[in-house]
């Protein structure tokens, strides 16, 4: 089976880039200037921000459905990003170097199953809960923090 994941897009935080800190404050969201690697995970490029680049922090509606899973979280989206990442088969790195929680939804966006994964293992995980007729797509979290990595959906 063939799965394609897909970095958020850069344009609901485009009007938070170049802000200043006082208008990032009232906007909720915190600038950082990437200190070390990894430990940025951003979710347009997929990938750990390198040292020196600048990392916004901002709450992020990732389950924007009206049902009981509607969430948000924090998450790192690099200033300035401009083209989503989207691969089929492929894991990027970003995913591969951590715990990941890998969460099953229906086409209600109801929960219908659920994994603990090492990144280095994702695929056969992947493949499982995307071979069962019931799942619609999966959203991947960063296992330690919770915070929402991406959406993976079947190719």
């Amino acid at each position: 089976m063939h799965f394609r994941i897909r970095g958020l897009s850069p344009e609901p935080f485009r009007h938070l880039f170049d802000l200043d800190e006082p208008a990032l404050l009232a906007a909720g969201a915190r600038r950082y200037v990437v200190d070390h690697a990894p430990g940025f995970p951003d979710r347009v490029e997929m990938r750990d921000l390198r040292p020196g680049e600048t990392a916004l922090l901002v709450n992020h509606v990732h389950q924007s459905a009206d049902t009981p899973y509607r969430a948000s979280h924090a998450i790192f989206v690099r200033e300035g990003a401009t083209v989503p990442y989207e691969a089929v088969d492929e894991i990027p790195a970003v995913l591969r170097i951590r715990p990941i929680s890998l969460r099953a939804f229906d086409a209600m966006h109801m929960m219908v199953d659920a994994a603990l994964v090492d990144g280095s293992a994702l695929e056969p995980a992947i493949e499982r809960l995307l071979g069962q007729e019931e799942v619609a797509y999966l959203q991947a979290h960063y296992a330690l923090r919770g915070c929402f990595a991406c959406h993976i959906g079947r190719e």
